[in-house]
């Protein structure tokens, strides 16, 4: 082959090396774009915040009568468990709201100076308990304050502090998450439109834990919170959402 000839020759194969890298750019681009397309995305956090009042209350004293004989302790503590269903009832609490446990006992042994027991009981101790569940939360919270009033009766009584739950806490956490699946949106909204975007379908949603604390804490925690403590409280719903932007 000439000169001309091998000339002509690489003119015409680098022609059609370019023309081929132009194709292949073209063929991977185009499905390089709709991945990347498919992959433009934004997360955004919801949130939404309700105040509920507790509307179911349950409470637990406790009392115990101590004695050197055994029937003499549990005479004792019998009487001791009239004067408190007795005051109970007095306070408006029927008495099938009032749950009696079973009796423990507890041996109290005499010690030797150096703090080793010597085996041998010098009394008894015996305890029981008394529980009340109550949909009228303010009047349990009332006998919680003033139940040591039996300590004037001749009672050891000692009174726990009541706990407060919300009863229709399941039904609540539906309209919950949808509020906060709309602030989450409107968030979405407001942050694709600053680029000149917008969002599209909703791609996932992950919903956080519920925090149920009382009203005004700053309290939360990365497994929840459950309040039991106070008649108010405040439950948050979070939710983590994705959505496809445009």
């Amino acid at each position: 082959m000439d000169q001309n000839g091998k000339g002509k020759y690489f003119v015409i194969s680098a022609a059609l090396l370019a023309i081929s890298l132009v194709i292949c750019s073209f063929v991977l681009a185009k499905p390089l774009s709709y991945y990347a397309a498919s992959k433009s995305s934004i997360t955004v956090t919801g949130s939404a915040k309700k105040q509920i009042l507790s509307d179911l209350a349950v409470w637990r004293g406790s009392f115990y009568q101590e004695s050197a004989a055994l029937p003499e302790a549990y005479k004792n503590l019998k009487s001791d468990l009239e004067k408190v269903k007795s005051y109970l009832k007095e306070k408006g609490i029927p008495e099938d709201q009032i749950t009696v446990s079973s009796i423990s006992t507890m041996p109290q042994y005499i010690y030797h100076p150096n703090g080793t027991s010597t085996g041998q009981i010098a009394s008894y101790r015996l305890l029981q308990t008394v529980e009340i569940k109550s949909t009228d939360v303010q009047k349990i919270a009332g006998i919680a304050r003033e139940s040591t009033e039996l300590i004037e009766q001749g009672v050891v009584f000692e009174s726990q502090p009541p706990q407060y739950f919300y009863t229709k806490l399941n039904d609540l956490k539906v309209n919950m998450l949808a509020e906060a699946t709309r602030d989450a949106k409107l968030r979405a909204e407001k942050m694709a439109a600053s680029t000149g975007s917008r969002i599209g379908a909703l791609r996932s949603a992950k919903m956080g834990v519920f925090q149920i604390t009382p009203v005004n804490s700053n309290e939360i925690s990365d497994y929840g919170i459950n309040d039991t403590s106070s008649i108010e409280k405040e439950i948050t719903a979070v939710v983590n959402v994705e959505f496809s932007i445009k």
